[in-house]
């Protein structure tokens, strides 16, 4: 089952989802965020203090998809944390591309992820990005763009949505 977790920033998703895993599960959680400074530092520190230690950590900045189906067969949960993030890799690594073959490969991720996914408990935290103001400049406005193509895809393959405002849950999609 493919359950995706979407909220603000610091609206209580990360956290959400970690309650969704059931407590003395087997998980791995898929960490996409890069030690880039001290801030970011302090915040993967303080997501990590939130999980429990049992859990195994993997780190991927590339292909989720192959991060996933590496996992899902051995895990109970795997649980990713954050689709924005990741996608935040993707445009750096390939910041001469064009935004159709960017969206093209956040599309085709998103579907190979889905397809990891059968068989399996995979969880996906994203931000939405779409409640916000419009980015000032041309590369916030583009990013903003990608991701909301990136969430909608992912809530399509989804079989739950959960949508987390100020640490409240509320479902979207229920499960069909």
């Amino acid at each position: 089952m493919l359950t995706l977790v979407i909220g603000g920033a610091r609206s209580g998703k990360s956290r959400f989802a970690v309650s969704l895993c059931p407590p003395e599960s087997n998980v791995t959680y898929i960490a996409t965020a890069r030690e880039s400074d001290a801030e970011m530092q302090a915040r993967i520190a303080r997501h990590r203090r939130e999980r429990p230690s049992h859990w195994t950590t993997f780190e991927a900045f590339g292909s989720l998809a192959s991060a996933v189906a590496s996992h899902v067969r051995a895990a109970d949960v795997v649980l990713v944390d954050c689709l924005t993030l990741w996608l935040g890799n993707l445009c750096w690594e390939r910041q001469d591309s064009p935004f159709e073959d960017l969206e093209q490969t956040a599309s085709k991720e998103i579907a190979d992820l889905a397809r990891a996914a059968e068989g399996g408990g995979v969880i996906l935290v994203t931000n939405e990005v779409g409640c916000s103001v419009v980015p000032d400049s041309p590369l916030g406005r583009y990013f903003q763009d990608l991701q909301g193509l990136v969430n909608q895809e992912a809530a399509r393959h989804a079989d739950v949505v959960y949508q987390v405002i100020a640490g409240i849950s509320i479902m979207l999609k229920p499960r069909s």
